[in-house]
């Protein structure tokens, strides 16, 4: 299936399902002589389910991480990798810069943050590259620290705001 959807889309990038911080991440393009090498090696060394995704060119420009509570978007942080990178997460080297969200972000988080309410999920990190959401973190929804120091402000505070208030109304 991996080789197929390569094939397809010419690159792509596979993620381990359950990695953070830009751990595991490769980029394969179809032109590799050793792409179907390249597939099973990764396969054989990632005990972890593994996500295929198309590759979005758009990423040397960075990814921007946004953060929500409650399902509404609260902050953001552009994080733009290194040189000769695909991998913008900050653990990776990916360089931290004000996150500004642009009219199609506001509408990837208009579309899931009733959902993220509905099912529970307070505080969630979502991944978008261009006009692609690609993740949505949550597990380990990172970056409150560096959008608190790019914008002055204190975004825990919204997030155990959050928790009283459910906490409270669930009794």
């Amino acid at each position: 299936e991996i080789a197929a959807f390569l094939r397809e889309h010419r690159a792509i990038v596979l993620k381990p399902l359950y990695m953070f911080g830009g751990e595991g991440v490769e980029k394969l393009s179809s032109d590799s002589p050793r792409a179907a090498a390249q597939i099973a090696d990764y396969l054989a060394t990632q005990p972890e389910p593994v996500v295929a995704q198309r590759f979005l060119p758009e990423v040397v420009e960075g990814d921007t991480r946004i953060l929500l509570v409650d399902g509404t978007p609260v902050g953001a942080l552009r994080r733009v990798p290194q040189q000769d990178s695909i991998r913008s997460n900050l653990h990776s080297g990916g360089d931290a810069r004000k996150g500004v969200l642009s009219p199609r972000m506001r509408d990837i988080c208009a579309a899931i943050g009733p959902e993220l309410k509905k099912r529970g999920l307070l505080f969630v990190g979502i991944d978008i590259i261009g006009d692609y959401l690609t993740e949505i973190n949550v597990t380990s929804p990172t970056c409150l620290q560096e959008i608190n120091a790019h914008d002055g402000v204190q975004l825990e505070r919204g997030v155990w705001d959050a928790i009283e208030t459910k906490k409270e109304s669930s009794g």
